[in-house]
């Protein structure tokens, strides 16, 4: 019913990016640059500037905004679409992948010119040592362990299949694609999952595995699309076909070391690549990404979650809080239902809303960040109205106050400091669950985040972290200042004549 309400308001967030082509991405560095090869391709033949979503997280999540018609078009692959989207065989055609998606209102097109396939691989001291070259060799040496994204693991084209093929014992720990180079560089694994077009396979030497029992189907870049949009932005539609073919393997792999190795921004590698040629990238220090460009838009958009949320969690949690404070069961019911929202993983809620209101970006994080908001506002304001003694509620009816007289002139405002305690958390939780929102590109400190996780940047990681704590601790400071003051001007209780 919150969400109900909260989307109503809703249809004319979609219905302003309608007219605009909207391009999504994972959450990997490969996808980013292919979002942009995509906008820039189009940007001279739109009226509007292309609008990108990046890092959307897994396929499921961007697969689901487009179907919804929240994006128009993403870069995808071959074996993921047969095998994850439709479940089907890996042998399965273009022309029968066409005919599978139309029903859903979308299609495959544009081959980009290039094979990303999965495959293991281990560092090339311990392969050499142990005389591995296949996944078969591998299946012989349960000892090793294995450190898989977690994507890997769950999908239908994944771990599972695989593990089944060659008889793996292993059990493998989930990671992170960006951070698995970290861990086995580190020697905290000795088997990750890779992309074979990553550029750190052959910067940190390792050895990717054959998969001698043909598991593993081509993943040839496709651009997964509406069928609706080559009819309502032709132009855009006809400047993006002209990627077919143009990027092979060698050309992507560069691409990818461009901004893994070399720091170079997304933007900048595909203006490059279109251009006919890259320049060298200038790597960018620790105060340059802090203080970057886009600080002001990125603080803006994390304020405006967080206090849009808080300040719809309080509009509902308040009065629900009055209405079943005085009645312990049904006071029980609605806090335990607050709570159990809690415990719903924030990722699975996300795609969950973006399904039900075809729509990615703002709206399905602030309804996200208001229903985790909901629990701690109510239930202090339940603590704070039960504290509030009978002697004083009945000295304000003795004065002649009506009920809600007395709810607004003498409970209300004794409870105020313990009610302001719970928006102070509140408050706390929306800044850090915020930054799960730029996800589904809603922005905020965690794109940086998100970014920086799927380039394995520390430094980035902490330049979206930073700002993001030092908004927290702000908020406590405001919220510090507020408690002094309420204590300062609490009344005083009614004396009975």
């Amino acid at each position: 019913m919150v969400c109900l309400g909260i989307a109503l308001s809703l249809p004319a967030l979609a219905q302003t990016e309608r007219d605009s082509l909207r391009i999504g991405s994972k959450r990997f560095t490969e996808s980013y640059i292919l979002a942009e090869l995509l906008a820039q391709s189009a940007a001279p033949h739109t009226a509007a500037p292309p609008v990108v979503r990046q890092g959307l997280g897994n396929t499921s999540i961007v697969y689901e905004a487009l179907r919804s018609g929240a994006i128009d078009l993403y870069a995808e692959y071959t074996g993921t679409i047969a095998l994850e989207i439709l479940q089907g065989a890996a042998s399965m055609t273009r022309e029968e992948m066409n005919a599978r998606l139309a029903p859903l209102g979308l299609g495959v097109a544009i081959p980009l010119g290039f094979n990303d396939g999965y495959a293991l691989a281990m560092r090339a001291a311990d392969a050499d040592r142990l005389q591995l070259r296949t996944l078969s060799d591998l299946a012989r040496h349960p000892e090793l362990k294995l450190g898989l994204s977690n994507e890997f693991i769950g999908r239908a084209d994944g771990w599972r299949g695989l593990a089944a093929r060659y008889g793996f014992a292993q059990k493998p720990t989930g990671l992170d694609h960006g951070l698995a180079y970290d861990a086995i560089a580190a020697k905290q694994v000795d088997v990750i999952d890779i992309y074979t077009t990553d550029a750190k396979i052959e910067h940190l030497g390792l050895r990717v595995l054959s998969d001698d029992r043909s598991y593993f189907p081509h993943y040839d870049a496709i651009v997964l699309h509406r069928l609706d949009l080559p009819a309502r932005l032709p132009q855009a539609w006809a400047a993006v076909q002209k990627l077919e073919g143009r990027v092979d393997e060698r050309a992507m792999i560069a691409m990818n070391a461009r901004a893994e190795l070399q720091g170079a921004a997304f933007d900048t590698i595909a203006r490059d690549f279109l251009a006919g040629g890259s320049a060298p990238s200038a790597q960018r220090g620790f105060v340059a990404k802090l203080f970057g460009d886009d600080l002001g838009r990125l603080a803006r958009q994390h304020l405006l979650l967080v206090a849009v949320s808080v300040g719809l969690a309080i509009l509902i949690a308040v009065p629900i809080a009055i209405l079943v404070a005085p009645h312990a069961r049904t006071r029980a019911m609605v806090l335990g239902a607050a709570g159990l929202l809690q415990t719903v993983p924030s990722l699975a809620l996300l795609a969950v809303l973006i399904s039900l209101l075809g729509i990615i970006g703002t709206g399905p994080a602030l309804i996200a960040l208001t229903l985790y908001s909901l629990l701690p506002i109510m239930r202090n304001t339940v603590t704070g109205l039960g504290e509030v003694r009978s002697g004083l509620r009945d000295a304000g009816t003795a004065l002649g106050m009506t009920p809600a007289q007395n709810l607004r002139l003498v409970v209300l405002p004794l409870a105020m400091p313990t009610l302001i305690a719970g928006v102070r958390t509140a408050t706390a939780i929306a800044i850090g669950t915020a930054t799960i929102a730029a996800f589904i590109g809603a922005g905020g400190f965690g794109e940086r985040i998100v970014t920086g996780l799927a380039l394995n940047d520390r430094q980035l990681l902490l330049a979206g972290a930073l700002p993001a704590a030092a908004l927290a601790l702000a908020s406590e400071l405001v919220f510090e200042a507020i408690e002094r003051l309420l204590v300062r001007r609490a009344p005083t209780p009614p004396a009975a004549a």
